[in-house]
């Protein structure tokens, strides 16, 4: 029993000093790394996904990009895993009237996607994972991911959201007061400020109103594609005012300790890749299928 435990035990150090001896981005690896690096890895990749868009007054333009980039960087060093190279082909046609918001056209995000995951399984990521930054990207995610069973698939798609979730378990996470936090609010930019401080500007949070209009009059369950801008047309919510870097820093570390979970677990997942093979091979013969 010792010398299984002791076998184990080393195999995991060698497979954690062989993950530090290798960049997490997919583009920092030599070609010969890259196949040393995709075992390490469990033949496990993940796109950190963001966008471009206004941030409010405070926040750059690429808050979403950085900030989900940042917590997987920190997620990736904690359990390895090759991140793909800046991706902010998303959704956000709600901005598309706010200066230096980039909306790439419907066909083009689920094009994009779909060439891009189909890449990296081709380089041998068999398990694609998508970590979503945006909110703006929820929709169109979980659209994705349903939409590869349209036809067999060698690799399996993971999307990871609410990367901030697990904030809320640490009290130096929490917001200053109720109703700051939202799109461009406290908790995002006090996330820039965590790592990229001289892009945060939380002293022009008062330039613009963050507050909710309320200019359409529906039922509870009904929205529309004008729900948004109909409540934030400065495409800000919340009040970034109160942002701090102490705050940021404890929400990505547990932003990063969360996706790192996620990662575990994902490849650790066995039953997940079966169930799809098993699926794409029932769908050939339906009618075979017990009823």
């Amino acid at each position: 029993m010792l010398n299984m435990r002791a076998l184990f035990l080393f195999a995991v150090m060698a497979i954690t000093a062989a993950a530090q001896s290798f960049p997490i981005h997919w583009e920092d690896l030599t070609a010969e790394d890259f196949t040393k690096a995709l075992a390490v890895s469990r033949n496990t990749c993940a796109i950190p996904f963001g966008i471009i868009e206004k941030h409010g007054p405070s926040g750059p333009l690429g808050t979403d990009l950085l900030n989900v980039r940042y917590t997987s960087e920190l997620a990736a060093k904690q359990e390895y895993t090759i991140l793909f190279p800046a991706y902010y082909f998303g959704q956000i046609f709600e901005a598309r009237h706010q200066p230096g918001t980039i909306a790439y056209s419907t066909k083009l995000q689920l094009d994009i996607l779909q060439e891009t995951v189909s890449e990296m399984s081709r380089n041998g990521c068999k398990k694609v994972i998508i970590i979503n930054g945006h909110g703006g990207n929820t929709a169109l995610l979980n659209y994705f991911a349903q939409i590869q069973l349209d036809s067999p698939k060698d690799y399996i798609i993971y999307v990871v959201s609410g990367v901030s979730s697990a904030s809320g378990q640490n009290p130096a996470a929490a917001p200053s007061k109720p109703g700051v936090d939202g799109h461009a609010g406290e908790g995002e930019v006090s996330n820039i400020m965590a790592h990229r401080p001289e892009l945060a500007h939380p002293e022009r949070a008062g330039d613009e109103s963050g507050k909710n209009l309320r200019r359409l009059d529906l039922p509870t369950g009904v929205t529309t594609g004008i729900s948004w801008y109909s409540m934030y047309p400065n495409h800000y919510a919340g009040d970034a005012a109160g942002s701090t870097a102490a705050r940021g820093k404890a929400a990505t570390e547990a932003g990063g300790a969360g996706i790192a979970a996620a990662l575990r677990a994902i490849k650790a997942d066995t039953v997940g890749p079966r169930l799809q093979a098993e699926f794409f091979e029932a769908a050939k013969h339906p009618n075979d299928t017990k009823q």
